[in-house]
């Protein structure tokens, strides 16, 4: 995969910051080959997860990743939901869904979850949810013509341009692979979050935390450790994405 042509520190003015937060297994996996929930975390990196929530207006998850846990991850400390409220900010930010096919179970757990739901999508996306109430927004995105390398058709540096024009000026983006891929080979992602947890799950076919055709060496996106910490056996590490 090639590199993109680097963003200008201008052109962070028009969209979220957007941020990735994953865990991944001591070998780079985020899930086994049957991409099953990943529930291998510890206490300790749900509560970093709710931290990371705490702080944006919007998540981003992927249709395989909300099909595999069923619900998304909430804000449930007192004292994180108590920092929303004086910051003027909704108890729980925008959970968006983004799905090609829009074919979503509507007996999720997800779909009773106390949240603001939508949905970006395509035209048949869509209409797979006309006339029912799982969404508040069915977001019917803007695309670009799909290429050897990309074979999405989201036009996302226009999405996340029409997000910042919502008022959503931090991104959450918890997956899946795929999905971080495709905005990592757009140069749309500022920041990471990793925890390494301490398991082996291996597997030429278990997705990792950028999945897609991959980079070559040469045109690899940099990143820069900001900060690292340990608790019990397991590292976290944040990292600012180089320009």
């Amino acid at each position: 995969m090639s590199s993109p042509a680097l963003q200008s520190d201008a052109s962070l003015y028009f969209r979220p910051h957007v941020t990735v937060v994953l865990a991944m297994s001591a070998d780079g996996k985020i899930s086994d080959a049957h991409r099953t929930a990943a529930r291998f975390p510890s206490t300790a990196d749900k509560h970093h997860l709710e931290q990371r929530i705490t702080t944006v207006d919007a998540t981003l998850l992927g249709a395989d990743t909300l099909r595999a846990y069923g619900t998304t991850a909430l804000i449930k400390d007192p004292a994180l939901l108590e920092k929303r409220r004086q910051q003027h900010q909704c108890p729980q930010p925008i959970q968006i869904v983004c799905s090609l096919s829009g074919k979503l179970d509507s007996s999720m757990q997800f779909f009773r979850q106390p949240v603001t739901r939508w949905l970006l999508t395509t035209t048949t996306g869509a209409a797979n949810w006309k006339g029912q109430a799982g969404f508040e927004r069915l977001w019917i995105a803007p695309t670009v013509a799909p290429t050897v390398e990309m074979s999405h058709i989201f036009d996302w540096l226009q999405i996340l341009t029409e997000l910042k024009t919502f008022k959503i000026h931090h991104l959450l983006v918890m997956g899946g692979g795929r999905l971080v891929a495709t905005l990592m080979a757009a140069d749309l992602i500022d920041e990471l979050w990793l925890t390494i947890c301490p398991l082996i799950i291996g597997g030429a076919q278990a997705p990792t935390p950028c999945d897609g055709i991959g980079f070559s060496l040469a045109n690899a996106p940099r990143l820069t450790l900001v900060s690292s910490h340990t608790i019990g056996d397991e590292v976290f590490l944040n990292y600012q994405r180089q320009r």
